[in-house]
């Protein structure tokens, strides 16, 4: 993919935080130390497949910084996240747009596979993910 203009640090950091905060909330709804660990490996499979800007973004940089609080706290922060993404990939990478949503999708699906099935929990998390990733749409 051709990419326009070059992402920021912090429009990285943006792009970063909304996958992993949505892998973070679909790990969250069915929590288990064993399940997590299995999530976590689900969800690096999705995101290998990232190229070009989105890729950059998510192996360069800083980790993310999320609540610890409370999953509502993850999830103000991590939903909004998702929303700036997309609008920053429309500007800046316009063609990069469906692959950032895919493979947020992806993981997060992945993720709640991994683990017995997805939950009635996860599919919650999952919807307002997708619901998020298409609020700019």
């Amino acid at each position: 993919m051709t990419m326009g203009q070059p992402l920021t640090d912090e429009e990285r950091l943006t792009l970063k935080t909304g996958a992993f905060g949505a892998v973070f909330l679909v790990s969250n709804a069915d929590p288990g130390m064993f399940a997590m660990l299995r999530e976590s490996f689900a969800a690096s499979g999705a995101m290998a497949g990232a190229s070009g800007p989105v890729k950059e973004a998510l192996t360069t940089g800083p980790l993310p910084r999320l609540p610890r609080d409370s999953a509502l706290e993850v999830e103000a922060v991590v939903l909004p996240a998702l929303g700036r993404a997309v609008e920053i990939l429309r500007a800046k990478s316009p063609g990069d747009v469906a692959a950032y949503r895919s493979l947020v999708l992806a993981a997060a699906d992945e993720v709640a596979r991994a683990h017995r099935g997805v939950t009635p929990a996860e599919a919650e998390v999952i919807d307002r993910i997708r619901g998020a990733l298409a609020e700019s749409a």
